[in-house]
């Protein structure tokens, strides 16, 4: 059973609370508008420590235990998912470099992770390796002192003003699948890296979405995570992470939606009373609310495996898999109850109902998440 966050925890949770709906809310509906990007408030989400939660203390860091995380990251989605899920890639790339970076490497730069100017970005998508990784293309050959990475990679998160892109590689052609693939930390101001934005997303257009070009682009032997062959290993070493990150991003987002649908359920009046006392709108905003705190339940139990060093793939992906899909029920709801006011961008719910979309398909899809389960299930059998 998971123990209430200490008072230091909760002091930290609210202070971002605080931050995020005083700071991020009307940059994030801005963001949206304009298909802009956090970048220009990142100085300041990393002045709050933001991009330091993953960092060990001696780093400067907060050292953050996974159930103080995934209820900062619920805070920020709840006021900009855009930075939500910025923040949540940063830190998991942090992660993954903390365990798996060399000390030559760490030396040089673990420590400038929690400044804006070290943002970092996983680089491992491509065209025809999305939920199949293990197909990457993108070839890592082996030179004097290195490695001269070239390929492509796809719906790169952060990628627009990254210094860091943790990139998987293809380093040996004659191993078939993952075997082949090697995990590297590419400095983003290395000759030879061309970012083109993805435009016209459906929503999170906060959020930096890159297609990212290496040409020939070195990499020091020093910045190889691991051994060669170790490239799957290293990138899904933070997977249970990344997917409690998504799911406390979507909580956030629905969470948000719960509290407009409320505040407009008292505010409406049709039939001279407010909605909210008609029995169908009453459904959807009970409805919302247990599927809500189901949602949070489940991330808390995750998360809190995690701290106690139980990992779990299973209670990971229940909780990615339950949240973002709760999640757009009660967006859904969230429009239907605003009924055509909902539809239209000038109300928030419109683009909360666009932007939680997206957490059922990245950091694994809704179908991956039910593979993981069943997986886990039968091998307990």
């Amino acid at each position: 059973m998971a123990t209430a966050v200490s008072e230091d925890q909760a002091l930290l949770i609210d202070a971002i609370r605080k931050f995020a709906r005083n700071e991020l809310l009307e940059a994030d509906r801005r963001w949206d508008k304009d298909e802009t990007s956090v970048w220009e408030m990142l100085p300041a989400v990393a002045e709050m420590g933001l991009l330091s939660l993953s960092l060990p203390e001696e780093y400067g860091g907060l050292d953050c235990d996974m159930r103080t995380y995934a209820a900062i990251i619920r805070e920020l989605a709840y006021a900009s998912p855009s930075t939500a899920v910025s923040v949540s890639v940063h830190s998991m790339v942090a992660k993954v470099l903390g365990m798996h970076a060399t000390d030559a490497w760490k030396e040089k730069f673990y420590g400038e992770l929690g400044s804006h100017e070290h943002f970092a970005a996983f680089a491992i998508s491509e065209a025809d390796a999305g939920s199949d990784v293990s197909s990457a293309q993108a070839v890592g050959q082996k030179v004097d002192g290195g490695y001269r990475i070239t390929g492509s990679k796809m719906w790169i998160t952060n990628g627009q003003h990254a210094r860091w892109f943790l990139v998987l590689c293809r380093t040996n052609p004659d191993i078939p699948r993952s075997g082949g693939l090697s995990a590297m930390i590419v400095d983003g101001n290395e000759p030879g890296i061309e970012r083109d934005k993805i435009h016209g997303k459906m929503g999170i257009r906060g959020s930096e979405t890159v297609v990212l070009h290496l040409n020939d682009v070195f990499v020091p032997d020093e910045n190889l995570l691991g051994n060669e062959g170790d490239g799957m290993k290293v990138c899904l070493g933070a997977l249970d992470e990344g997917r409690i990150g998504i799911a406390s991003q979507a909580a956030g987002i629905a969470e948000a939606c719960l509290d407009e649908m409320v505040s407009y359920a008292n505010e409406r009046t049709q039939f001279d009373r407010p909605i909210g006392q008609f029995q169908a709108i009453q459904t959807m905003v009970a409805d919302s609310s247990m599927e809500l705190e189901a949602a949070k339940l489940l991330i808390d139990r995750a998360a809190h495996l995690i701290d106690q060093d139980q990992k779990d793939p299973k209670a990971s992906a229940m909780a990615k898999l339950y949240a973002t899909e709760s999640a757009n029920r009660i967006a859904y709801r969230a429009v239907q109850v605003h009924g055509g006011t909902g539809y239209v961008n000038e109300c928030r719910v419109e683009q909360l109902y666009r932007d939680v979309r997206v957490t059922t398909i990245y950091e694994g899809t809704s179908e991956v998440q039910r593979i993981v389960i069943a997986r886990q299930l039968i091998k307990e059998d």
